[in-house]
């Protein structure tokens, strides 16, 4: 008997494990509140100090404010005497400054409103929509150029009075518009010459372009809006066209440049760029560069603005594309020109005869990418750059701050400390005040010798003694091997503030594939990488990974798929290293993989769903606002990194095997799209393609449609992110999160912060 008694207590106590484990959690309000305290809102403000905002004084010292736990002080600092003091108010003379972290914010070379607001009634104007025009002001800022019905107004700032410069602009034959594709703005596209007595411009040609449209719910019920502008695909026909001319402010004179009319395009990415006119000193001769439809070739230019002769310096060509992240110089007193190119493997500057075109010398050699120059000393002749991948033994997305000679000579590493590196370089060029952080490692501020990169002194150093008390704790750098077996790939991992290394845990990849950016972003310090942590929070280890196909690698790294968006872009990168990490770490649950990623991520994340032998690894995914299928994307886009749409005798193309949708058939996994409404930038029409294919293919899905909403769905930004945190909740944990959940408002004085919203 007592026998028995003890049987049926054990099977009861079994019974009873095995219902519990039928039984899913449920997630509580308290559960997702605990992840919104990794938020930004919530943490941004607890990183006190670290960085110096400098403010330097004629005789060569500087002073900053400095924040700390109890408030403000105010520091000066002598280089020349290498003394720091605390001082209670700030030097005679002495402009007043912010506290470091608060920005100083500025525009750049008379291209803003600056605060000018144009009352003029213009219609319907550039746009398709009737927005009051933004104005360009003039270098002296006495004058203020607009669009208005498709042609130029100046506005005397002084006396208000405007008048008409051109007459001869027509609707999508107009001057200095920039709309093209997801470009849609009435700030004019215009560069002001020095003495601000000219603009150098284009007309824009887009009469036979075809249109995209959009359209608005109204909220309150009524007819909808209809949007439709000028949207060129790739393979059109008609694509927008641009005509260089030069318009004097004065008279009103146009002087078409001498030279055939452009596309619209730039040498760094899809849109006009104004920073690549280059005016002289006198504003009698200005440089130009024309890219062609696919950027397979720049050419820099040189126009007389009086006559508009034009005459050609050089080109650069690439057998993929062009893409050139530093904007080009002219050395007038010298005539040379620094110029851009990756033509060696990796981002380099070269030195060019102005009079002649040809090659002087190298100016930067050596593995590495320049990313940006930080200052020009044309008298010493003497040019000082950022670069990354330079540093060994250090994560190469680290930016440091480097110095040579215009002749390639006296190479000097300037910033050798153990991290990214955001630099500013005093006005006389002997000092840089640098700011160095990890992921995973506090800000630190230091001055150096900007010759010889020696330290000075400490400044300031980061207090994150608040962020830690929350039980706060960064992010894992991790580096892995792609999925050619050879090239060393990097990126961050998030586990729980509560992580227990005896568990298991599903594993999502937040993961963008470039080629234009990568899925970590920036590798200094944050509070938080915008819901990663968060998302951890729930049970999860959240990675981001920078495949193969993302720059600032080398060449050959960017363009790793080029002519092969869908089929060979950064997954099987994304997968190898999501399986090393696994087989490094037993607390990951190679078996319960999911991935999310917004815009170009989307396009990914459906694509791993989707397409094989990819569907097989990933269980579940959820895509946002992603451009599946090229052919319904702008034309500059998928002409620059899958090449030429060429069609085929069969009536396919050289685009349809990257387009997702051709693969709905193949799901397997749960996958979620989301996109919104009124989306410009990627139209929503790419994600109905795949919605279209997976009910033809007689697939479960889920589907979400924020109406009216943009690219990044506005003030829907955080429902979408608590639906997401539902979805990878619900299909890789098996529970149930907690019902209608809304994330808190933050306290009136947390800081903003989060990530930031790019192009795609």
């Amino acid at each position: 008997m007592k026998r028995a008694i003890i049987l049926v207590f054990a099977l009861t106590v079994a019974g009873a494990s095995v219902l519990a484990q039928d039984q899913a959690r449920v997630f509580t309000a308290a559960d997702y509140d605990r992840a919104t305290r990794m938020l930004a809102p919530a943490l941004n403000g607890l990183v006190v100090g670290g960085t110096v905002d400098p403010n330097w004084l004629p005789d060569g010292r500087f002073w900053y404010v400095r924040t700390t736990l109890t408030g403000t002080e105010n520091v000066v600092v002598d280089p020349a005497r290498g003394t720091r003091e605390v001082v209670a108010t700030p030097p005679p003379g002495a402009a007043p400054a912010q506290a470091a972290g608060a920005g100083r914010g500025g525009g750049r070379g008379g291209r803003g409103g600056g605060g000018v607001q144009i009352t003029r009634d213009c219609g319907v104007n550039v746009t398709g929509l009737s927005t009051p025009p933004v104005p360009s002001l003039s270098p002296d800022r006495t004058k203020a150029i607009f669009i208005c019905n498709w042609n130029l107004w100046v506005r005397d700032i002084a006396s208000g009075q405007e008048r008409q410069l051109t007459t001869d602009g027509v609707k999508d034959f107009g001057y200095a518009t920039s709309n093209a594709g997801w470009t849609t703005s009435t700030a004019p596209a215009l560069s002001w010459s020095p003495d601000g007595k000219k603009i150098a411009t284009q007309i824009q040609d887009e009469r036979k372009v075809g249109e995209m449209y959009l359209v608005r719910t109204p909220v309150e019920g009524g007819h909808p809006t209809l949007r439709a502008w000028k949207y060129p695909l790739p393979g059109d026909e008609h694509v927008a066209m641009i005509t260089r001319v030069i318009v004097d402010v004065e008279t009103g004179k146009v002087t078409k440049l001498l030279m055939e009319p452009d596309f619209h395009r730039a040498m760094d990415e899809d849109d006009i760029d104004m920073g690549e006119y280059v005016w002289s000193p006198d504003s009698t001769r200005l440089g130009l560069v024309s890219t062609d439809r696919f950027h397979k070739w720049s050419t820099a230019k040189l126009a007389d603005v009086s006559s508009g002769e034009v005459r050609a310096l050089f080109t650069e060509k690439e057998d993929t594309h062009v893409q050139t992240r530093v904007q080009w110089r002219i050395l007038w007193d010298t005539k040379e020109v620094i110029w851009y190119s990756q033509r060696d493997g990796y981002a380099q500057l070269y030195l060019y005869d102005l009079d002649t075109g040809q090659l002087k010398n190298k100016i930067t050699d050596g593995p590495g990418m320049v990313t940006s120059i930080a200052r020009l000393d044309e008298k010493a002749r003497t040019l000082w750059f950022n670069a990354v991948g330079k540093e060994k033994g250090q994560d190469p997305y680290f930016s440091h701050l480097y110095r040579v000679g215009l002749d390639g000579k006296n190479f000097v590493s300037l910033t050798p400390d153990n991290g990214t590196h955001s630099v500013e370089i005093s006005p006389d060029g002997k000092y840089v005040v640098d700011t160095f952080s990890q992921p995973d490692v506090a800000p630190q501020t230091t001055l150096r010798n900007a010759a010889t990169g020696a330290l000075i002194m400490p400044l300031e150093k980061a207090d994150i003694s608040k962020l830690v008390a929350t039980g706060w704790k960064p992010p894992m750098q991790i580096k892995m091997t792609a999925s050619d077996g050879k090239t060393d790939i990097y990126g961050l991992l998030f586990r729980p503030t509560n992580f227990d290394p005896n568990r298991k845990y599903p594993i999502i990849n937040q993961a963008y594939p470039g080629p234009q950016s990568g899925s970590v972003g920036s590798r200094a310090f944050s509070a938080a990488r915008g819901d990663r942590q968060a998302l951890a929070e729930l049970g999860f280890v959240v990675v981001s990974i920078d495949g193969m196909g993302t720059p600032n690698r080398s060449k050959a790294f960017t363009d790793a798929y080029y002519g092969a968006m869908g089929r060979h872009n950064t997954i099987p990168d994304q997968i190898a290293g999501m399986k090393e990490l696994a087989a490094r770490f037993p607390w990951i649950d190679i078996d319960k993989t999911a991935m999310w990623g917004h815009s170009g991520g989307g396009f990914i994340t459906a694509d791993a769903l989707l397409r094989p032998p990819y569907n097989d690894f990933f269980k579940v995914g959820i895509a946002e606002s992603g451009n599946h299928d090229q052919r319904q994307y702008e034309d500059d886009w998928g002409e620059r990194y899958q090449g030429p749409l060429v069609k085929n005798p069969d009536g396919t193309d050289s685009y349809g095997v990257e387009a997702t949708q051709n693969f709905a058939e193949h799901l397997k996994g749960r996958l979620f799209l989301i996109h919104g409404g009124m989306d410009n930038n990627v139209p929503p029409y790419n994600t109905y393609l795949v919605v279209d294919a997976l009910i033809k293919a007689n697939k479960d899905f889920d589907m979400l449609i924020i109406p009216n909403a943009g690219h990044g769905f506005g003030p829907a930004g955080n429902y979408v992110m608590v639906q997401r945190w539902n979805y990878f909740v619900r299909h890789l944990l098996g529970a149930e999160p907690p019902r209608n959940y809304a994330v808190p408002a933050p306290p009136p004085s947390a800081g903003r912060g989060g990530p930031a919203e790019g192009r795609r």
